[in-house]
């Protein structure tokens, strides 16, 4: 059984291969992150637990699924774990290892310390994913295929890399964790709040890549965006008191409810106030709304919570015309204050020129456009040749569109500017 069943790759008729899915949805994380505290070694562990998945895989087929697979799992991972530590004579310290993994084997855990290890151990495995000593790629990369559970092959996918190319990044990874000791911890109190947000970065950044894919021929990729929640959810699960965690985990939930609008039946781009809002998840938008309003509860407005309320205006707006712009260009300046950026910037133009004409809100675009750091950058220039096609200024949009057009990797995004410029000319 490869990593890759934990998505739901194996024949669902099979009893013993369906709960071996769901164990390793659910349990997975958990195991390789104790694990991984006990050897020291993130290939190590990922193997021991491999070879438990495989070896359930097996088991169950011919006796029959236990009472209690999570656990059946974690034993058998620990075990196999002694056993590749025993062969293994080139950890130093191998001796305190294996009688530490040994007295694990051996004692009895009340339900409730062992749930309270599972969970710091889960939170060590986070953090050290997520580490600022890695690049951005490297954090990506890693906590995707280890609290993720996706193979190579469909992280590489996702991003659109040769696999081996995605397989040496990884590596890279772990190895950088292991010369550069990166310590198998959760951050200090002076430190935490820095590597909250760098975590959160990280699996913002996987749904962006879901949700707006920067490449290839689908505007979405849905693996991507359902890896990310879950993600998000298990941080909020680890730090409930984590008020951008909440507004993060509403962003993404709000975000990913439209998905199935996004593309009409021919895969091509349905703009928001276009989209057929029967098509909406409602059952994601009464989550992401709860978890939006557990995050304002605390009082401590972020980035995200921010952006989460903002789609929860072009939710709540029961069309396009009816959506509150005004408002939305208020949070947007909210948002700038907070946390400035170029990308915040184009978003609050965008909305002011459509709460109070597409002239003042290109009075806003036009500092941007000049910035060389944006030059190429396509969402820049989409929305210039929107905001000059409401103002008249028909030669200036087509020349702003064809901009956008040449900037485009995504196939979806490309053809839909295209149909833009079309109209806009043959008008």
């Amino acid at each position: 059984m490869t990593a890759g069943a934990g998505q739901g790759g194996l024949e669902t008729a099979d009893p013993a291969a369906t709960a071996a899915v769901r164990v390793f949805r659910d349990e997975r994380t958990a195991v390789l992150a104790t694990l991984i505290r006990y050897l020291g070694d993130f290939q190590v562990a990922e193997d021991a637990v491999q070879d438990a998945f495989e070896a359930a895989l097996a088991a169950w087929r011919r006796d029959g699924v236990p009472e209690n697979p999570a656990a059946w799992i974690t034993v058998t991972a620990r075990r196999r774990a002694i056993d590749l530590l025993r062969r293994d004579r080139s950890v130093s310290d191998r001796a305190q290892r294996l009688a530490a993994l040994l007295r694990l084997d051996q004692q009895e855990h009340s339900a409730m310390s062992e749930a309270s290890v599972i969970a710091d151990d889960r939170l060590r495995l986070i953090f050290t994913c997520c580490h600022p000593a890695l690049d951005m790629s490297a954090r990506v990369a890693l906590t995707l295929r280890t609290l993720g559970g996706l193979t190579t092959g469909e992280i590489a996918r996702g991003f659109l890399v040769a696999e081996p190319t995605m397989g040496k990044r990884i590596v890279r990874a772990k190895r950088k964790i292991a010369d550069a000791r990166i310590p198998y911890r959760v951050p200090a109190g002076e430190e935490l709040p820095g590597r909250v947000r760098g975590v959160l970065r990280v699996v913002y950044l996987i749904f962006n890549e879901g949700y707006s894919a920067s490449e290839g021929d689908r505007l979405v990729r849905g693996e991507l965006c359902d890896e990310a929640i879950r993600l998000g959810r298990l941080v909020c699960e680890l730090m409930p008191d984590e008020a951008e965690a909440w507004g993060l985990l509403g962003l993404m939930l709000l975000h990913d409810a439209r998905s199935a609008a996004r593309v009409d039946g021919h895969g091509s781009y349905v703009a928001l106030q276009e989209q057929d809002r029967s098509l909406w998840d409602r059952d994601r938008i009464r989550e992401g709304l709860r978890a939006l309003e557990r995050a304002v509860r605390s009082g401590r407005p972020g980035q995200y919570q921010l952006q989460a309320a903002i789609t929860a205006l072009h939710i709540q707006a029961s069309d396009g015309e009816a959506t509150d712009w005004a408002q939305i260009a208020e949070l947007y300046g909210a948002l700038g204050r907070l946390n400035p950026s170029p990308v915040v910037e184009l978003n609050h133009a965008a909305a002011v020129g459509f709460a109070h004409g597409a002239k003042t809100g290109l009075e806003l675009l036009e500092p941007l456009l000049s910035d060389p750091a944006l030059e190429r950058y396509q969402p820049l220039h989409a929305a210039h040749a929107e905001l000059l096609k409401r103002a008249g200024d028909l030669t200036g949009a087509v020349r702003a569109y064809e901009r956008a057009i040449a900037l485009s990797a995504n196939a979806v995004e490309r053809a839909e500017l295209e149909r833009r410029l079309e109209t806009l000319t043959a008008g």
